[in-house]
C-alpha cells in the first residue's frame, strides 16, 4: 500500500485536491487510519484509470461518473462469468458437452457502414 504522496508521484500532473474529490466522490476507495489515506494496488489501478480518461477524453464529472458505472458493471459482469465458466469445468464431460450443444454459435457481425 502507498500514500497519497507516493500516488501522486506516480500520476504526474495529478493535483492533490482533484485525488481528494475522487475520494469523496467515491471513486476511488482508499484504506483511511485516522486522517492518513492509504492505496491498495486495485486502488491505484482505478486512480491511474480516472487519470488517463480525464487526460485523454476531458470528461466531466456526470459522465465520467457514468463511465465508471458502466465499466464497474462490466468488470462485475466478467468476474461472474469466470467463476460460471469454473463451475462448468468441474461438470462431467457429457454436461459440458450438453451446455455447448445448447449454446447457439458464434455468427459474425455485419459492419455497419
Amino acid at each position: 500500500m502507498i500514500g497519497i504522496e507516493e500516488l501522486l508521484v506516480q500520476l504526474e500532473g495529478l493535483e492533490p485536491g482533484e485525488l481528494l474529490r475522487w475520494i469523496e466522490k467515491r471513486w476511488v476507495l482508499p484504506e483511511r487510519r485516522q486522517e492518513v489515506y492509504r492505496f491498495r494496488e486495485v486502488d491505484v489501478a482505478r486512480a491511474e484509470l480516472i487519470f488517463e480518461i480525464r487526460r485523454e477524453f476531458a470528461l466531466d464529472d456526470e459522465t465520467l461518473d457514468l463511465v465508471l458505472s458502466l465499466l464497474d458493471q462490466l468488470y462485475d459482469a466478467r468476474r461472474a462469468l469466470r467463476r460460471l465458466c469454473e463451475a462448468l469445468a468441474t461438470q462431467p464431460a457429457d454436461v459440458r458437452q450438453a451446455i455447448a450443444t445448447a449454446l447457439p454459435r458464434a455468427r459474425p457481425q455485419k459492419r455497419r457502414r
